[in-house]
């Protein structure tokens, strides 16, 4: 094994900061690789599927109306190469590639609603929404090339969607900033999440060359959104902090830009120094960003007008939320106040 090099290993890391590894090689099956790089299992599996049998060329990818076709028409698709930013190109493809893996050989027109129904409610949230996306996504295309008649996955809801990206709450704001100091790396890339409401993909991208005239200014990578951001008091005084010669705000040690998924990672071991819980993710700034905005008394498109999110929907929620609460404080002080309790 030692003689064999550790070539063809393919790696991603999803949402909540945890790495997939496998073996993908052109010509052989795509291998699932446990555990961690080095580990016993891990060189086990990649022994194995190197040593595995090359698949014929078109056996069970080319069968007309299969899965396998369907993904591979997919891929060739406007739909995929031109509407999607790289990274969400990544994390489809890796949802897809285990999708073909596991039912490639099946005819895509059989693929009943309970079929994929079975196959969601098992998942974590965050996986189960990828993957609805995905297939969602791959039916569509189906339907558009003429080999599928209905949409499955038409009224396919998950379960446990509720709670899937924690806000952060203001005490966990506080432990955090009070771990990690002012001058670090790991506050800095805080600041940045919490203070413009990106996503780690802008986060990363973001400079000094981005900030004009008190404002930072983002091409968002999901959206295509171009947004002017007013630079917040705190983020500015924790932006004065990094040296002028620096072209990307948020570095890794070796002085380069952060890939997105390893940021993730980075990040996650910055909540788990402060001692917060796994919940608490990148993406948890953005909506603690947003739920800051509304109870700061801010309509749903001001809210958007810095988040930069497509739709309404989700923003409406954090506004919902604070007039609630306001109203809630209100009716409170009404009644105390005709009971004389000062």
């Amino acid at each position: 094994m030692s003689k064999i090099r550790l070539r063809y290993v393919q790696a991603w890391v999803d949402h909540d900061g945890r790495a997939h590894h496998y073996f993908r090689r052109h010509g052989f099956p795509l291998t699932r690789l446990p555990g961690l790089p080095g580990s016993t299992e891990f060189l086990a599996a990649y022994q194995a599927a190197f040593a595995s049998t090359p698949e014929p060329v078109g056996a069970d990818r080319s069968k007309a109306g299969s899965v396998a076709a369907a993904i591979a028409g997919y891929y060739a698709s406007p739909e995929f190469h031109k509407n999607l930013a790289p990274s969400s190109q990544a994390v489809r493809r890796a949802v897809l590639e285990a999708f073909r893996r596991d039912h490639g050989d099946k005819q895509i027109a059989a693929m009943p609603t309970k079929f994929l129904r079975a196959l969601l409610d098992p998942m974590e949230p965050t996986t189960a929404k990828n993957w609805l996306a995905a297939i969602r996504a791959l039916t569509a295309y189906a339907i558009k090339a003429d080999l599928l008649q209905s949409d499955p996955t038409l009224g396919l809801k998950l379960r446990r969607m509720s709670g899937e990206h924690h806000t952060w709450t203001e005490e966990e704001i506080a432990q955090f900033e009070q771990h990690h100091p002012i001058g670090s790396r790991e506050r800095l890339a805080f600041a940045l999440g919490l203070h413009t409401g990106q996503r780690r993909g802008d986060v990363v991208k973001m400079g000094r060359q981005h900030i004009r005239g008190g404002l930072i200014h983002v091409t968002q990578e999901k959206t295509g959104n171009a947004l002017a951001i007013p630079v917040h008091p705190e983020l500015s005084a924790i932006l004065a902090t990094v040296p002028a010669t620096q072209m990307t705000f948020v570095q890794t040690l070796r002085g380069k830009p952060f890939d997105p998924h390893a940021f993730s990672a980075w990040f996650g071991q910055a909540c788990d120094a402060a001692g917060l819980a796994k919940r608490c993710t990148f993406h948890g700034l953005r909506k603690a960003a947003c739920r800051r905005l509304a109870e700061a008394g801010c309509t749903v498109h001001e809210i958007a007008a810095i988040s930069g999110h497509a739709t309404l929907k989700e923003v409406e929620r954090y506004t919902k939320a604070a007039d609630q609460m306001r109203l809630a404080q209100a009716a409170m002080a009404r009644t105390m106040a005709r009971k004389g309790v000062a």
